[in-house]
């Protein structure tokens, strides 16, 4: 009879959260040239490098998202099997 307990509590198993390393770093945003705001604008080289610093930016927002979709699924994965987990607890308690 003292088995059982011990059986119960065996069962509950508590969640390990995803690495922290996992977590993607989301893709800074080129810094915005003054002359932008500007009157008479960018000389057209500077338009011309903000512009491709935009779209190698938009380029890394896929598979930013990707990668962010993936590690909060694994998040709400954790949460959920902590939940689980607190209440295997509390069953092994009664």
């Amino acid at each position: 009879m003292l088995l059982t307990p011990l059986a119960a509590r065996a069962a509950c198993t508590a969640p390990v959260p995803p690495p922290v390393s996992e977590k993607p770093a989301k893709p800074a945003l080129p810094q915005k040239p003054a002359c932008l705001d500007a009157k008479g604008g960018c000389p057209g080289w500077e338009a011309y490098t903000y512009n491709d610093g935009i779209k190698a930016y938009n380029a890394q927002l896929g598979p930013y998202r990707t990668s962010a979709e993936a590690y909060a699924r694994k998040l709400k994965a954790y949460a959920d099997g902590s939940v689980a987990y607190a209440n295997c607890e509390m069953q092994s308690l009664q």
